[in-house]
């Protein structure tokens, strides 16, 4: 039996969309978070929301980042 060539589960033609629209959301929860920062008080800062805005954040803008490389040629 011959071994089956290792494929993307993503087709190359929706990397550049989804790097744009990955990153766009990681952009937009980051700025949400900077603002959540700015104008929240001491006494009213909830160490859960700021954990789960800034994961969110990142896991998007690594993915989007993952996909730019991707569509522009760099694999890794």
């Amino acid at each position: 039996m011959a071994p089956k060539p290792i494929a993307s589960p993503v087709p190359d033609a929706l990397y550049p969309t989804l790097s744009l629209v990955m990153l766009a959301i990681g952009l937009v929860v980051t700025a949400s978070f900077f603002i959540y920062e700015a104008t929240s008080t001491r006494q009213n800062r909830c160490l859960a929301k700021e954990l789960i805005t800034g994961a969110v954040a990142s896991v998007f803008l690594g993915f989007g980042s993952l996909f730019l490389l991707l569509a522009s040629g760099v694999y890794v």
